[in-house]
């Protein structure tokens, strides 16, 4: 498959979390939402990783040798844990503000991760290569999502892992990303998703494939507002949910 040279990003996308970049480490600010997410997304990929390649997550340091990109990466959020359970770790956002700030927050503790202003594009043309890529929730604000998903999966290496997550696109889902996290709770501010880029679980599966990966998972991103926690589901992927795919 020929590199993908041009870029998926979208401008507006991108303005959006820039304005926002300061308060990625505040779990009271506007990121909220993802440090309430975070523990049940931690516990989906360290697994996913740990069963593909054979690791113990109960050692120490058990992604040792591992490389791992999180594209998207905010703040650092996921950044952060992938290092302390050994990883080596790079982390890109199109958002150069939220650069400086993972930057900051990885130093003060006392973290080694390669932070850089970038694109999965950029870096998939620059022949870079990894064991795992995290891309999650970032595919519902990329322009070209097929363009995208290629340029994720050049950047595996063969046998390498893929965990993607996303937003269903349904009433149900209009009715909470949108309306409930933006209008109601004001986790989010408005406009922050558009409703008509969410990705149904099958379209994602079929993109995926056509990108030149072999989906292998998927659950739900389940949030319970009794207990206000999230929890996974093989079941309930009508809103939040997340995928692995494995590069032949």
């Amino acid at each position: 498959m020929g590199k993908v040279m041009s870029s998926t990003v979208d401008s507006a996308e991108i303005a959006k979390f820039e304005a926002m970049a300061a308060e990625w480490w505040d779990p009271d600010g506007k990121f909220k939402p993802l440090h309430m997410l975070n523990p049940c997304r931690l516990d989906y990929i360290t697994t996913q990783i740990a069963g593909e390649f054979d690791r113990n997550l109960t050692m120490a340091a058990p992604f040792a040798g591992l490389r791992i990109l999180d594209i998207g990466c905010g703040g650092g959020l996921l950044c952060e844990p992938m290092a302390r359970l050994g990883a080596k770790v790079v982390g890109v956002d199109a958002a150069e503000r939220n650069i400086p700030v993972a930057r900051t927050h990885a130093a003060q503790s006392g973290l080694e991760i390669d932070y850089r202003h970038d694109t999965a594009e950029a870096m998939a043309a620059a022949g870079e290569e990894f064991d795992i890529v995290l891309n999650m929730e970032v595919v519902e604000h990329v322009a070209d999502p097929l363009a995208y998903l290629t340029a994720c999966q050049q950047l595996l290496r063969s046998g390498g892992l893929h965990i993607c997550s996303t937003i269903n696109r349904n009433p149900k889902s209009f009715a909470m990303a949108i309306v409930g996290a933006e209008y109601v709770m004001r986790w989010l501010p408005r406009g922050t998703h558009e409703w008509k880029k969410f990705i149904t679980p099958d379209e994602l599966y079929a993109l995926m494939e056509q990108a030149g990966l072999t989906p292998v998972d998927r659950k739900g991103f389940v949030f319970n507002p009794v207990s206000w926690s999230w929890r996974l589901s093989d079941r309930d992927l009508s809103v939040n949910y997340v995928t692995a795919a494995l590069k032949p």
